[in-house]
């Protein structure tokens, strides 16, 4: 037993340093900028701008670069704001009511419902609260209180130089984040194709969970895009891809929908196998369809995760072929259903069918028009 337990110990060890490599490995560049930006930072506020110690200006620099998926420049405004904010109400508060604990206390209340008041973001309200609670508690630096606020501003902006000078592939991150969501939706697809082929209602609502699980996924890539669109913006290199990430976002819109007509189809096929609404064939031939629109989704997320502009395009065209092809089928005669339950199955995926194709670049009227006529 002790050495089941020391060989599993061994494994979660191991596991946790190959997951730590990595993740250090992947943070190499990132972690270049961030040195950079905030010695630099400190660096210039401090010999030429004669700043003692301004190490706001290299914490500043360092929230608003992070590891965070916010946009940088939110994250510099929320910094170089708060920062400023914070300092005038601390300032003002403690004229009024003198320094010490308990005012430290009502200084710092005050401050944090005031940041909430004006915005939802976390870090303007965690730096106007901070540097509101230093006026109070802590004696001004030399050049008055609000050189701590011109420290913040020169954190900012050599975070955007860097953003600007030293970008990354903005497409990355959602390429990472497509391939994962789409992953994740044709795995939807497969449980559901299973749980049809085994008469497994239990199967469908495991399915039915993992796509109800992809809403933070879906949640997440919004945020890189946002970033990366901001990157795309600022850094003259790449520009250029900022039709991409455009395209990339409006597919994200139609997988988005693909997602949720998936979870509701998953809820109704639980309903049909409890109450065996399909007939044997029926089930082998609505099974055949999920798999095979697995694959085509599995195509698509190729297609849409593709570096190079020709091979995107052949994955794209390669999965509109497929789509189309799957679409053509989609009537409950020609899928051999036969009571009312059944079909409403079948006209439930149909939806489904349409936000895929559009997210593989089809037009809206000409998806619907791929369907067999009912």
């Amino acid at each position: 037993m002790a050495q089941t337990g020391l060989s599993a110990s061994r494994r979660f060890l191991r596991g946790r340093i190959r997951s730590g490599i990595v993740r250090s490995r992947n943070s190499l560049v990132p972690a270049i900028q961030m040195t950079v930006c905030a010695v630099g930072a400190y660096a210039f506020a401090e010999y030429v701008l004669g700043h003692s110690g301004p190490l706001f200006a290299a914490t500043s620099s360092l929230i608003a670069l992070g590891f965070s998926r916010d946009p940088r420049l939110r994250r510099v405004m929320e910094v170089g704001l708060g920062c400023t904010i914070g300092i005038a109400v601390g300032d003002l508060l403690l004229h009024w009511l003198g320094a010490g604990i308990w005012q430290a206390a009502v200084v710092l209340f005050f401050s944090i419902l005031l940041a909430r008041f004006l915005d939802s973001g976390t870090i303007f309200t965690t730096q106007l609260g901070l540097q509101s609670l230093l006026v109070v508690l802590l004696p001004a630096p030399p050049g008055g209180p609000f050189t701590r606020s011109i420290d913040a501003v020169v954190g900012g902006v050599f975070a955007l130089l860097v953003t600007i000078l030293m970008p990354k592939d903005p497409r990355q991150e959602p390429r990472k984040d497509v391939r994962k969501l789409l992953h994740e939706l044709a795995e939807v697809l497969r449980e559901c194709a299973s749980a049809l082929t085994n008469s497994d209602s239990t199967e469908a609502w495991h399915a039915l969970v993992r796509g109800r699980n992809c809403q933070p996924l879906v949640d997440r890539m919004r945020q890189s895009l946002r970033a990366s669109g901001e990157v795309a913006t600022l850094a003259p290199a790449y520009r250029r891809h900022r039709d991409e990430l455009d395209r990339l976002e409006q597919s994200l819109d139609f997988i988005d929908l693909a997602l949720r007509n998936s979870r509701v189809f998953a809820r109704r096929l639980t309903s049909a196998i409890n109450h065996a609404a399909l007939s044997d064939e029926a089930v082998e031939n609505i099974a055949e369809v999920l798999q095979e629109t697995a694959a085509a989704i599995d195509e698509l997320s190729l297609g849409l995760a593709e570096v190079h502009d020709g091979v995107r395009r052949t994955h794209l065209r390669t999965a509109r072929a497929e789509l189309s092809a799957i679409a053509g089928r989609l009537h409950p005669r020609l899928l051999k259903v036969e009571r009312l339950e059944g079909e409403t199955v079948v006209m439930l995926f149909r939806p489904l069918m349409v936000d895929l194709l559009e997210a593989t670049g089809v037009d809206s009227r000409e998806a619907r028009d791929i369907l067999p006529p009912l």
